[in-house]
């Protein structure tokens, strides 16, 4: 049970650094993700800044509140009662964006489509296939994302991080932790505010040639136009996710409005008015008849938040 007396004040003490259009009460998140679905937070929270940042989780911490941080809510499910206490959402933040020689230097709010066409206007080449990815720079160094033989651990080389305590901390590439789809942020506590970017020097019309094939392989084989939180699950060794889904005969399952996608198997989207708990339906029967099918446990790669 979250103290009100707690968030009362803490919306009081925040409002005399941030103005009160940036700090929002009992917010619907299906209007924050890019699933569409998803109860209130109690407080959300749009920080420009790392000072903003900061001060927000110093005083939620000093009043108890736990707190959530989303990056642009593209790899996000969630769930329909919502998320107690703050949550602060970094796609606000977008003060830095800067290249000196083969580096970037970037705010972690920045999409990551935004990203890519400014190190194309750079000649910058090495950060292509992340030029379709639907999330902001933070979240795909949080998740170590990747596409088409690339991911970020290629391409980052320092990251600044705000702690759970409201503490600026930076670290260099080794140090990152970085896996498939995994990197030390996932367990540290620590949230991404800065990322920098070292990239080769490249012909801008080719970088562009290549981000557009990539878009249009992209448009032609995933549901983009649809609700989703991209793919819905972590590729198991030796296999892909939706080769496996397709072969069980489960494009088009549905609950409710949640449907596993006729175009790619690997997507769970919202084709309408879906609730999580619809969602959470079709990837629960998903794992069920693939792991009954061929005796492979498929992992969600989106992150599942929230009360039910």
């Amino acid at each position: 049970m979250i103290n009100k007396y707690a968030l009362t004040t803490f919306v009081s003490e925040l409002s005399t650094s941030v103005p009160m259009e940036r700090i929002l009460l009992d917010e619907p998140m299906s209007e924050h993700t890019t699933f569409a679905v998803g109860g209130p937070a109690d407080v959300l929270i749009l920080p420009e800044s790392v000072k903003e940042m900061s001060l927000a989780i110093r005083a939620a911490r000093r009043l108890g509140l736990p707190v959530t941080v989303l990056g642009g809510g593209s790899n996000v499910l969630v769930r329909d009662g919502g998320i107690r206490g703050v949550v602060i959402q970094l796609n606000t933040m977008t003060k830095v964006l800067a290249c000196h020689d083969r580096k970037i230097l970037a705010s972690a709010g920045y999409m990551l489509k935004d990203v890519c066409q400014f190190a194309q206007k750079n000649s910058l080449t090495g950060i292509e296939f992340a030029c379709g990815i639907p999330g902001t720079l933070g979240g795909a160094v949080f998740m170590n994302a990747g596409a088409y033989d690339g991911e970020m651990s290629h391409v980052v080389s320092r990251v600044r991080t705000v702690n759970s305590e409201g503490g600026v901390h930076t670290y260099d590439a080794p140090n990152l932790g970085f896996s498939y789809r995994q990197s030390r942020f996932q367990k540290s506590q620590e949230f991404v505010v800065e990322v920098e970017l070292t990239l080769r020097s490249g012909d801008p019309k080719e970088i562009q040639a290549r981000m557009d094939d990539l878009m249009n392989r992209r448009r032609s084989k995933q549901p983009l136009e649809m609700h989703s939180a991209g793919s819905t699950f972590k590729r198991p060794p030796g296999y892909f996710a939706g080769t496996l889904i397709d072969q069980t005969g489960l494009k088009g399952l549905s609950c409710g409005d949640a449907q596993v996608s006729k175009k790619h198997a690997g997507f769970v989207v919202n084709t309408g008015h879906a609730s999580a708990r619809d969602v959470l339906n079709v990837i629960h029967e998903v794992q069920k008849r693939v792991e009954k099918a061929h005796g492979v446990h498929l992992e969600p790669e989106v992150r599942i938040i929230g009360d039910d």
